[in-house]
């Protein structure tokens, strides 16, 4: 059990030098997106923002509705209820 843990953490351990030996390479800073600038990062925080925002809403009408259908079972089981 400990030399499967060892090593799966080496190979993580290679793995992750590996893929960031050529953003290091890099002789001019730049990454895998080429240049950025203010418009570029700015674009892109917005389109994050946006997404959690849509993540927000649509898990909301998802519960609600969800909601509303476990509460119609709850009230016809309620109705079936005859007698004490």
């Amino acid at each position: 059990m400990r030399i499967r843990t060892l090593i799966a953490v080496l190979a993580a351990v290679a793995t992750s030098l590996v893929v960031t030996v050529p953003a290091l390479a890099s002789g001019a800073g730049e990454g895998w997106a080429g240049e950025t600038n203010d418009k570029v990062v700015t674009f892109f925080c917005l389109g994050v923002l946006l997404f959690f925002i849509l993540v927000i809403v649509v898990g909301t009408l998802v519960q609600s509705t969800l909601e509303r259908r476990k509460d119609a079972r709850k009230a016809a089981k309620m109705r079936q209820r005859v007698g004490w």
